[in-house]
């Protein structure tokens, strides 16, 4: 399965069912999950990169746990529009976890996510230690949630019971 565009993902998920969302970092891989409704997402926790294989192995064990049934990937695109080799890295990410299992992939804009969850953090006096243990995690969840915000906004609910 190629990386979908937005209706296309939309339209392939079942009912119910979680979606996990993914931010790449180059160290540190934030991970997030929805609830089945998909109204909430909330940190999943973070992988530290290794090897791809590994990688991927670690994130779809959150993906089964979870019962998921797709991966939101986040797109740093820059300021402009433009993709830089942030984007390049990202979209190589997504292709790799396609690799590994085929599973409905959206790419989905994260531009200024980390920094904003920074901001929330740094505002509720959490130490620079305690942010960096959680930002990439958090920065996924802040992600997704723009991502299930967009589709509680009547674009592109998918199947719902």
């Amino acid at each position: 399965m190629p990386i979908l565009d937005y209706s296309v993902f939309c339209e392939s998920l079942p009912a119910r069912q979680a979606l996990i969302g993914i931010d790449p970092g180059s160290t540190t891989i934030g991970v997030a999950a929805s609830d089945v409704t998909r109204l909430i997402a909330s940190p999943a926790g973070g992988v530290k990169r290794t090897k791809m294989a590994a990688d991927g192995e670690a994130i779809f064990a959150i993906y089964d746990d979870r019962s998921a049934c797709g991966l939101v990937v986040g797109h740093p695109i820059n300021m402009d529009g433009s993709q830089g080799p942030s984007s390049q890295a990202a979209r190589a990410f997504a292709r790799n976890l396609l690799s590994i299992r085929d599973v409905p992939l959206l790419m989905w804009d994260e531009r200024l996510s980390t920094a904003a969850v920074q901001r929330q953090m740094i505002a509720a006096d959490m130490t620079r230690a305690k942010r960096a243990a959680v930002v990439d995690a958090a920065a996924a969840a802040y992600m997704l949630q723009g991502l299930l915000d967009r589709m509680q906004d009547g674009f592109g609910l998918g199947p719902r019971s």
